[in-house]
């Protein structure tokens, strides 16, 4: 992974990217991964990044990340989409 951040900052360098974009850029990433990881869920996001739920809304609010934009990766699909039942039990068989 250390290698994988190595080649992104040299890439965000020899693209002149400023510095405040960068950071900002990382940090909406981030948040909005750890965010997916917990569903949504902004307290056990915030604790698990060590710091309070109002940062973490504060933080949001800075970069322009809507909770959702984070939930709606997170909805099932409608029913027309999702495979019946009984054709998923009979791949099974």
């Amino acid at each position: 992974m250390k290698r994988e951040l190595e080649i992104l900052v040299k890439q965000m360098h020899s693209t002149h990217i400023p510095y405040e974009e960068a950071v900002r850029s990382f940090k909406r990433q981030y948040l909005r991964e750890v965010l997916l990881a917990h569903r949504g869920n902004q307290c056990k996001a915030a604790a698990e990044m060590g710091i309070h739920r109002n940062t973490l809304s504060r933080t949001m609010a800075e970069l322009g990340l809507e909770l959702a934009e984070v939930r709606a990766g997170l909805k099932r699909p409608p029913r027309s989409v999702r495979p019946v039942l009984s054709a998923v039990r009979e791949n099974y068989r």
